[in-house]
């Protein structure tokens, strides 16, 4: 089993809520406790403007090129440098990277410790997205003949209101999005949108999330899917109000990749967000996740 890296993922944003220290955070436990091992890291390249252009536009491109606030990029809440747009370009080739060997290995599921960047829409920037990896991954997947059918199961605490839009009109793609429906982003159309009561627990979100993803493969039948991680659903997130516990989002995670699993699915993870007022809370969580993810492909270990 494989797990995308690389240490260009810790960038400078300055004074934020969103700690890019976690990506570090989260391969020196994964290493140092011995769930993984170094040859199991993989470094991605950049993703080619030609594999961006299978999802934004060319005007938007430009602007994040030339490092310009216009109309597309306005939206975002991150500074616009070389070193951000670089990072984003790079995570886009992290998640085609980790569906390519989700698809050719047999293990069937591999990590990208970054990526989810689901707000990014094809013609703009927003909040801390400029580069929506997880629509370019499975445009440039579907593009090169490796499957038809995707589904994106998206469990981060704000609706992925960027991935829902671009791929609204498309019955190739299914999207699924449980989140805080009184939380930010104004949202968009997913194939399920599951909008969550402020202070839901981990018993109305499992019931929630587990009939209607359970449903949708069924009716989809996707072959291909990407699971949107976020840690940001833990009830002591800096930018949410839903009352997740760590247990909780095990069980979640244990949820979609083991359906997954059992039927044979190439999966990738894509870690989203996390905003806990400890760092250390959310980097267990996205490390808790990757232990299970290691658990279904050796049974004996990651427990």
């Amino acid at each position: 089993m494989k797990f995308v890296y690389s240490p260009k993922y810790e960038i400078d944003i300055g004074p934020h809520v969103f700690p890019t220290s976690k990506y570090r955070l989260i391969r020196e436990r994964l290493c140092g406790e011995a769930l993984i091992s170094e040859n199991q890291l993989v470094e991605p390249r950049p993703a080619t403007r030609e594999e961006l252009l299978t999802v934004h536009t060319p005007e938007y491109l430009d602007d994040l090129e030339n490092l310009r606030w216009t109309e597309r990029t306005r939206y975002s809440e991150l500074p616009l440098t070389k070193q951000i747009v670089d990072a984003y370009i790079l995570a886009a080739g992290g998640s085609i990277l980790a569906g390519e060997l989700a698809i050719k290995e047999d293990a069937k599921l591999t990590v990208h410790l970054g990526g989810g960047f689901h707000h990014a829409f094809a013609d703009r920037a927003e909040g801390f997205c400029y580069i929506n990896d997880i629509a370019v991954a499975i445009r440039v997947l579907q593009q090169r003949g490796l499957f038809q059918r995707a589904m994106v199961v998206d469990c981060d605490l704000h609706q992925g209101n960027g991935t829902a839009h671009i791929f609204q009109d498309d019955p190739t793609v299914f999207t699924i999005s449980i989140h805080q429906e009184n939380n930010y982003p104004l949202k968009q159309k997913s194939d399920i949108d599951i909008g969550l009561e402020d202070f839901a627990t981990d018993s109305e979100y499992i019931d929630a999330l587990k009939g209607a993803y359970l449903k949708a493969l069924e009716k989809h039948s996707p072959e291909f899917l990407v699971y949107v991680a976020g840690a940001d659903p833990y009830y002591d997130d800096q930018l949410g109000a839903l009352r997740l516990t760590k247990a909780g989002l095990r069980e979640r995670d244990e949820l979609v990749l083991r359906e997954a699993h059992q039927r044979q699915i190439p999966a990738i993870v894509v870690l989203a967000g996390g905003y806990a007022r400890k760092i250390e809370d959310t980097v267990d969580i996205h490390v808790q996740t990757c232990r299970v993810a290691i658990s279904l492909v050796s049974p004996t270990s990651g427990s």
